[in-house]
Parts: structure tokens; C-alpha cells; sequence
């Protein structure tokens, strides 16, 4: 077998280190074009990883993942290493076999472990990414919520699905943006004036149209939408009226982040968010 074995006392004694063929399946799948990132995600669930432990981190280096360049920076207690991705953010190395991570670091120990409890246990150190197979073949990234979801042994729901046009913002994720922004920046909602309940008057049934007050004047934000990002997962399409100075966009971008940030559905689903105006 190419690369360290497992640990001989260890709960996965019985284990011979090669990867799980769900797994192995999925990710191929991924690197071809033709399966996503949600698939190896679900594939994922309630396997067996292994996390690298390396006697001495010396000079940082480098791995490539989906085309950036993801840098070994960091050393945690027990000598296990974290990648820093471009954005900042810390994610850990996580393996589906031996001889993948053979590929990566030939002196990296091997630890065996429950997705779950690594997932949690990258939570916990505040490392909102994982990255697995992180010397290839095929190397996946996985976002914040799928991290999450794996953490919590539940199913990890894309806020970016595949639609029959492309990709396209979830119809949860969607709504929950728009309804978020609206709420702050008096955006009108969509549809027609209602109507009052039907009522009686005069021992005759009718129905009688509410009276529609006059037209508010229009505020910052005419229309708010989200749409797969490019810089970020999801992007919040802002259409603003012309003119804005530069405090009232700032503050109108403040309110809006702060609203995003409170959102439930945002904050569980969405890993990362950037605004376009229009």
C-alpha cells in the first residue's frame, strides 16, 4: 500500500486505507464536469477521513484548488496543518485515502476520523473550510454551510443549484435575500393592491376594493434580486435610482449587510456574498 497505514490501535484498525467507492465515485464525477460538489458532499456523509498530522510544519508551501493557490500556513496542537484559501479563510485537509494524502505530504501521519468529528472539530478551531484530497486527482473545496451540515450530520442544501437555464440562486435562498433587503430599504413588493374580505351591508353581500393610498416616492433601491455570484457563491443585484452621493450609498450598503447577517437562511446556507449595482 503506497503511503503511511493506519494506525494499528486505532477504532479503524481494520481499515486498509483506500477510499470509500461512493466517495472515490463522486469525486471523479466532480473533476469530470458531469457530478457536482453536493454529490460528493452527500457521498461524504458518514464516512471515514483521514487528517494529517505532521511531525514538524518547516517552510510553507502551496496546493492548487479549482485553480487558486491554497497556502499551508498554519500549525495547530498535535502538529496538524490548516490551509489558508485565497480569501483568507482557514480550511482543513481532510483525505479519502492514504494514497491520496501520500500525494500531498509523503511524511504526513495519517489519523483516521468520522467526517462528522472532523467537520466539527474545523468548526471549532474556527476554520470555516474543508479541503479534501488536497493533492489531487480531483480536490474539492467544501464551503462553510456543507462543513456545517457534515458537522451536524444533516443534508447539505446548495443556496447555487443547477436550474434548466444554468445556474441559478435556490428558491429558498432567493426569497430569503429579497425579504431580508426589502425590509430594511422599503423595497415595494411585487403584485397588485388587495382586496378587503367580502362583508355585509344592508342585508347585501359585496366586496369593496381597499382605497390605495398615493404613491410613496420611490426610495434608494428599486428592485433587489440574487444571482449566482463570481467573486462570491451568491451576488445581491441592487437597482438603484440614479444619483446616490456616496454617504447614502454607504449607509444603504451597511443597512443591507446588516440584514443579510441577520438572516437565518442567509447565514446557514449561503458561504459567501457579494453585492452588484445597478
Amino acid at each position: 500500500m503506497t503511503g503511511r497505514e493506519l494506525p494499528p490501535t486505532s477504532a479503524f484498525a481494520r481499515d486498509d486505507g483506500s477510499a470509500d467507492p461512493a466517495v472515490a465515485a463522486a469525486l471523479a464525477a466532480h473533476g469530470a464536469g458531469t457530478g457536482t460538489l453536493a454529490d460528493v458532499v452527500a457521498a461524504l456523509a458518514g464516512t471515514r477521513v483521514l487528517v494529517p498530522v505532521l511531525a514538524e510544519l518547516e517552510a510553507a508551501g502551496t496546493v492548487q484548488v479549482g485553480g487558486h493557490a491554497h497556502t499551508v500556513d498554519k500549525e495547530a496542537s498535535a502538529g496538524i496543518v490548516a490551509l489558508q484559501a485565497p480569501d483568507g479563510r482557514t480550511a482543513l485537509p481532510v483525505f479519502s485515502s492514504v494514497a491520496a494524502m501520500a500525494a500531498w505530504r509523503a511524511d504526513a501521519r495519517p489519523v483516521p476520523t468520522e467526517v462528522a468529528r472532523a467537520a466539527l472539530s474545523a468548526v471549532d478551531e474556527g476554520w470555516e473550510l474543508l479541503v479534501l484530497d488536497a493533492g489531487g486527482p480531483v480536490t474539492a473545496l467544501l464551503p462553510r454551510p456543507a462543513v456545517w451540515a457534515l458537522a451536524q450530520q444533516a443534508a447539505w442544501r446548495p443556496a447555487v443549484v443547477r436550474g434548466a437555464a444554468g445556474d441559478e440562486v435556490d428558491a429558498a435562498v432567493r426569497a430569503a435575500v429579497r425579504d431580508a433587503v426589502r425590509a430594511v430599504v422599503g423595497v415595494p413588493e411585487d403584485g397588485a393592491a388587495d382586496a378587503a374580505p367580502a362583508g355585509a351591508a344592508g342585508g347585501r353581500w359585496f366586496r369593496r376594493r381597499r382605497e390605495q393610498p398615493a404613491a410613496p416616492s420611490p426610495g434608494p433601491v428599486l428592485d433587489v434580486d440574487a444571482v449566482p455570484g463570481t467573486r462570491a457563491e451568491v451576488a445581491v443585484a441592487l437597482t438603484l435610482v440614479p444619483g446616490l452621493d456616496r454617504a447614502t450609498l454607504d449607509r444603504l450598503l451597511r443597512r443591507v449587510g446588516e440584514a443579510l447577517a441577520a438572516d437565518e437562511t442567509v447565514t446557514q446556507r449561503v458561504d459567501s456574498v457579494e453585492v452588484r449595482l445597478r
